[in-house]
């Protein structure tokens, strides 16, 4: 599964899609470190840690935390996969399924 790293402005309009349960260093395992952060809980935000991916074929895909507020988790946690359809969280299952690295739901 061929992506590359995307920048914020690919990822305007993308919506939460799906919940996929992995570790921080899982995801860093497939997908390199994060775009943003990861970063502790008094830094603010919504989101403490972020990837930003185009897939391939074209497919945008976020990979998120939310509203932890404890900062980004690092065990196991169910992330938020964003994009613009369902085919944003397929290739990210995809990707992290040929790494062995996808905690079942």
């Amino acid at each position: 599964m061929k992506f590359e790293k995307a920048n914020g402005s690919n990822a305007n309009g993308t919506c939460y899609q799906d919940i996929v349960y992995t570790d921080y260093e899982s995801l860093v395992g497939v997908f390199g470190k994060p775009n943003y952060g990861p970063l502790a809980s008094d830094d603010g935000d919504k989101v403490t840690c972020e990837w930003i991916l185009k897939f391939k074929d074209g497919t945008i895909a976020t990979i998120y935390d939310w509203k932890t507020y404890s900062g980004t988790p690092m065990g196991t946690y169910g992330w938020h996969i964003g994009g613009f359809d369902k085919g944003a969280s397929i290739r990210v299952r995809e990707a992290l399924l040929l790494h062995d690295n996808v905690v079942a739901q």
